[in-house]
């Protein structure tokens, strides 16, 4: 797996960011039973930058917390088995990993939120992951249904990782 981590803003948590975000992804990748290597693209921004890709990109006026944006399309969340029928774009050509997608979190955010929530920003920088790596792998949250399904796996990853509220 390779992980590009871009800082748009000053990182100043008190844990191992870029460790932690190498264990989660691969973890979750792990745990939902992704068959190939990846290509992932982490950017750090503060609340004005993910605020101006949030208004540009989904036509939202505020900021937000983690913005996901898949590469692959799914008919079935989670189900990989058409992933080598789409497009080679879908693949570096150098390494042959699959670019899975990219995903933006706002550090004001998870500090904001992890007070917010009594859980430590370790935690919260987590659950955002984790979450995207979902969106990453077609699962949403927009209907019930969906929100139960994408709140459960987040909930067991997290537990798996014993990364605990």
């Amino acid at each position: 797996m390779s992980l590009a981590i871009e800082k748009e803003a000053e990182v100043t948590f008190d844990f191992d960011y870029e460790t932690l975000a190498k264990d989660v992804i691969l973890f979750t990748m792990e745990h939902e039973h992704f068959p190939f290597e990846a290509e992932i693209s982490l950017t750090l921004t503060d609340n004005e930058g993910i605020w101006k890709v949030n208004k540009e990109f989904r036509e939202i006026d505020r900021p937000t917390d983690v913005l996901s944006f898949p590469m692959l399309e799914y008919d079935v969340p989670g189900d990989f088995s058409q992933i080598e029928n789409q497009t080679e774009d879908c693949f570096n050509p150098d390494t042959g990993e699959i670019l899975l997608g990219d995903i933006i979190i706002s550090v004001d955010k998870v500090r904001e939120q992890a007070e917010e929530y009594g859980h430590s920003m370790q935690r919260e920088f987590a659950f955002l992951i984790v979450h995207s790596m979902l969106h990453l792998f077609g699962y949403d949250h927009m209907e019930e249904q969906e929100a139960a399904v994408m709140e459960g796996k987040q909930r067991e990853i997290l537990e798996c990782l014993n990364i605990l509220r």
